[in-house]
Parts: structure tokens; C-alpha cells; sequence
């Protein structure tokens, strides 16, 4: 029974593009996705070790920001060469599900399509397909881990804006599943700023109680399990840090509080919020990763 529903994982993830890249492979995967409800597009980058020595490696999930696919990543940050250095998959979905139809998924582009907000939506007509907590947590790592060369228990996750708020909660609501953590300028207290209210009133409802559970700083004060050390830049010149909508003194302060957290904030003067500064800074990133990935 295991090898029939391993087969059919396999049957259904379908290579897109291939293109060689620092010695490895950057690919484009699509597959029909139960927990969307819809066909989902993923980056994969095969690193040297995989693709030549069939290498099992660590994988290091990267979710992008708010209006962002899975080719932004892949095509501004040149973050192959440091993925091939330490010989890690990584893998970078989508940011929401796409092509649903629903009333209003389009019409602002920090809600709905693009901005999915790494949570599993509670309110209709959100709550069906709505739910990239889980496409990221469950039915994502599962197809990756049963199609690639990939290490199952060494797996960790970053991202930026949105996305650091989506690997911060993904790493809080999940002690020891992620061996490691980091983000760019993260949303980091969403039930506090501009962008999570609109989005977790519309995806969660008014009860702002339950947003807290969504929260890397709500969740950062709770946190009990597995030692975990954070890794989080930020641009000091960051509009959107500027703007109070990415508040990570507040999770600093928290983490501050909590002796199973160890934040490292590293404030980068100069630097804004665009792919200019995860690039400069995204060799530090992937040398955390692999301090924990490769132990």
C-alpha cells in the first residue's frame, strides 16, 4: 500500500523547465494540489551533488512576498551559487493559489491572489482553497520528500516580507520540524500593522484572538519547544519598516524574553526591502542554514 501511494505522488508532479545553473539543475515543477484546490507552481534547485552524485541533501523551503510567484526568488536573488556551495534542494512555492475565480480574489494586490499570507483561512469564500499553512507544512514537503533526493529530518525554511512572516510561524508552530530558521524583513507582527489586520480579518474573521496563532511574535512569546536560534535582517531603509508594517523590535522583544528562542537581528544600513538586499545579504542566510542543515 505505501509503494502504490508513493507512485502516484510521483505521477502527479510534473517538470515544467530545466535549466542548468552553478553546476546544478534550476527546475520549475507543477502539480494538482487537493489541500488548494487547484494546479500549483514550485521552483526546485538541484545542486551539483544531487544531480551528478544522486546525493540525498538537506532542503530549505523558501516562500516569497506579497504579489510575488516562485520565479521572483529564482530569477533576482542568484541564490543558486550558495545552494550549490553547501549542497542543499531548495525548494520555493507559490505565494496563494491561483485561477479559483473567487469574488474579489483579484482586486487588491495585498490580499488574494499573490498574498495568501501562509495561513489556512478560516472565513468564506477564503477557507476552501485558502491554505498555504498547510500546502507548506504538509502536502509540499510530502511531494518533495517522496519525488527528490532530499533528507526529510534535516529541513529548514526562510522568506521575505510576507514570507518571513510565513517561515517565522511555519518554525514557531512546529518545534524540531525545521532544523533552521531566518528571514528578510518579516512581517513580523501582522495582528499590529496595516497589511496582517486586512489580511487575517478577511481570511480569519473578527475574532482577534484567533489571529494570535498566526503571530511570529504572539507565537514567539509561547514558544516552549526545541531550542531554535532566528536569524532576521532587516534594511534600514525599508519603506515598509519605516511604515510600521514590519514592526521587528516587537518580535525582538519578545524572543528577548524566552530562553528556548535566540534571535540574531543584524539592522543593515542603507539597504531597502527589494531583492538588492536579500542578495547582498543571502550568502549569511544560507551559511546559517547549513550550520544546522549539515551538522
Amino acid at each position: 500500500m505505501r509503494f502504490i501511494k508513493i507512485l502516484s505522488c510521483k505521477m502527479a508532479m510534473k517538470l515544467l523547465s530545466s535549466v542548468k545553473c552553478f553546476g546544478g539543475e534550476q527546475r520549475i515543477y507543477s502539480h494538482a494540489s487537493e489541500v488548494l484546490g487547484c494546479e500549483m507552481k514550485f521552483g526546485v534547485y538541484m545542486p551539483p551533488s544531487a544531480v551528478e552524485d544522486h546525493a540525498e541533501c538537506p532542503v530549505l523551503y523558501f516562500l516569497s512576498g506579497l504579489t510575488c510567484t516562485q520565479d521572483n526568488f529564482i530569477q533576482k536573488s542568484c541564490f543558486q551559487q550558495h545552494a550549490a556551495k553547501h549542497g542543499i534542494v531548495v525548494v520555493n512555492p507559490d505565494t496563494s493559489p491561483r485561477g479559483l475565480n473567487l469574488p474579489g480574489e483579484d482586486d487588491h494586490w495585498d490580499f488574494g491572489s499573490g498574498a495568501g499570507f501562509y495561513v489556512d483561512a478560516t472565513e468564506a469564500p477564503w477557507s476552501k482553497n485558502y491554505k498555504m499553512y498547510s500546502y507548506v507544512t504538509q502536502e509540499l514537503p510530502k511531494l518533495v520528500n517522496a519525488n527528490l533526493p532530499v533528507l526529510p529530518n534535516k529541513r529548514g525554511i526562510f522568506g521575505h516580507s510576507m514570507g518571513g512572516h510565513g517561515a517565522l510561524i511555519c518554525a514557531l508552530k512546529n518545534p524540531g520540524v525545521y532544523q533552521s530558521v531566518s528571514a528578510f524583513a518579516p512581517i513580523s507582527n501582522p495582528i499590529n500593522c496595516p497589511w496582517g489586520k486586512k489580511a487575517f480579518n478577511g481570511y480569519l474573521g473578527g475574532n482577534e484572538e484567533t489571529w494570535k496563532n498566526w503571530d511570529a511574535t504572539e507565537l514567539a512569546t509561547a514558544y516552549a519547544g526545541n531550542p531554535l536560534e532566528i536569524l532576521v535582517d532587516q534594511g534600514s531603509q525599508d519603506n515598509f519598516y519605516k511604515e510600521k508594517q514590519l514592526l521587528p523590535e516587537n518580535l525582538l522583544n519578545a524572543a528577548a524574553e524566552n530562553d528556548h528562542l535566540q534571535l540574531i537581528y543584524k539592522n543593515r544600513e542603507g539597504y531597502d526591502h527589494s531583492y538588492f538586499f536579500i542578495a547582498t545579504f543571502l550568502g549569511e542566510h544560507f551559511d546559517h542554514h547549513a550550520k544546522f542543515l549539515k551538522a
